[in-house]
């Protein structure tokens, strides 16, 4: 039986905690590092907990229904997942990734991987020609869709289309609009990235990071690296993701609630110059992500008429911390340019829009009314 979202963010496609004998609600937290061998040649089907854990293993599961994969890894972080995924490829393999990502995942690609001899160009993905950036030696295009921080959108099922006639990858990072609002995957994506951290955890209380695929040839090969590198999830970590999960609908519609209510304000505000959410009618990207989702997410960011007024406002909200991260119950804002994107160099930044005047702020589920007194507050308190 296919069940419903909601459904499998609490089983997944199957009632797994029936197989616990003591009639759990919760799943197990199998907190072991080893397990008893039958005998020589016979296994419980767990080993060893680097290699896969009961745990971990029914958060893997869950996450793969919801992204509607064959299979899906848990890493200790969402870099590890994407740290992992990278040894898919080799010294003189070119990838195509956008210019405006997380500012960690463009430290990797600069740092580590154009060290051991894989190529990059970063280019707007959004509004570029791909074709004119494909060598002979592409095997990637790596995007997220809405970008982070500047809320571009990538149409998936064109890069899909592009990709597969090359005969290349289509990554996805999927982290900012979950998949509870988008699937990479039905659009054409190979491999769908989540920083678990974020919506999948949604309490601000563990790291995780997941792949998700639906190739068996691919997750033969990740399922290789996570015991090879050793970076799965740990087992209490994984509960807290199946804990997170249970709620995500429900926090996504509120946060996403919340969201539209920050916007609608914030567009009204004298001293706020320009905000980016894709749910604006006739904003860049407003079309293409009603076809590709279900929702316009709870992330937005917005530029402010001065880095004083920004820097003010971080220091002056009373509910809303100022803090990194996204995708918790709680409400956050954070400041790129010192935060998420410090190591990412400034003439980068500026040329995707990314100035000291912007602020990112991902909605939680608290009273919107109080979250829009707060940002009053703090901007009006500026001199």
């Amino acid at each position: 039986m296919d069940y419903g979202f909601a459904t499998k963010c609490i089983y997944g496609n199957g009632k797994d905690y029936d197989k616990d004998k003591t009639g759990a609600i919760s799943f197990p937290i199998y907190q072991t590092a080893t397990y008893a061998h039958p005998e020589v040649g016979k296994s419980t089907g767990f080993d060893y907990s680097r290699l896969q854990n009961p745990t971990r293993q029914q958060a893997e599961k869950i996450v793969a229904s919801l992204e509607g994969g064959i299979d899906a890894l848990a890493f200790s972080t969402g870099m590890a997942a994407i740290t992992a995924m990278m040894e898919l490829f080799r010294p003189g393999d070119h990838l195509i990734t956008d210019a405006d990502l997380y500012g960690g995942s463009r430290r990797l690609f600069d740092h580590v991987n154009k060290k051991n001899g894989i190529l990059f160009s970063h280019i707007d993905c959004s509004t570029e020609k791909l074709e004119d950036y494909i060598q002979e030696n592409t095997k990637a295009i790596f995007i997220e869709t809405p970008t982070n921080p500047m809320m571009n959108v990538v149409d998936i099922r064109k890069v899909s289309k592009i990709a597969k006639a090359q005969d290349i990858l289509l990554i996805v990072d999927n982290t900012f609009m979950s998949p509870y609002f988008q699937k990479p995957l039905e659009l054409g994506a190979d491999i769908v990235i989540h920083s678990g951290t974020k919506f999948l955890g949604g309490h601000n209380d563990t790291l995780a990071g997941f792949t998700v695929t639906n190739s068996r040839q691919i997750s033969d090969k990740l399922r290789f690296l996570i015991k090879t590198v050793g970076s799965g999830l740990s087992p209490f970590d994984s509960w807290l993701i199946i804990r997170g999960i249970k709620t995500l609908p429900i926090r996504m519609e509120k946060a996403q609630e919340n969201a539209k209510a920050l916007v609608e304000y914030l567009l009204s505000e004298p001293r706020v110059k320009k905000v980016y959410y894709p749910g604006i009618p006739g904003s860049k990207g407003h079309e293409v992500c009603k076809v590709q989702a279900s929702g316009f997410g709870s992330m937005l960011t917005f530029e402010v008429e001065s880095r004083e007024l920004a820097l003010h406002i971080l220091k002056s909200t009373k509910l809303i911390p100022f803090a990194e991260s996204l995708g918790g119950t709680e409400t956050l804002l954070t400041y790129p340019v010192t935060q998420t994107h410090a190591d990412v160099p400034e003439e980068v930044r500026i040329k995707n829009g990314l100035t000291d005047r912007i602020l990112r702020l991902s909605a939680g589920i608290e009273d919107k009314n109080d979250l829009i007194a707060d940002l009053r507050q703090a901007i009006s308190s500026f001199a």
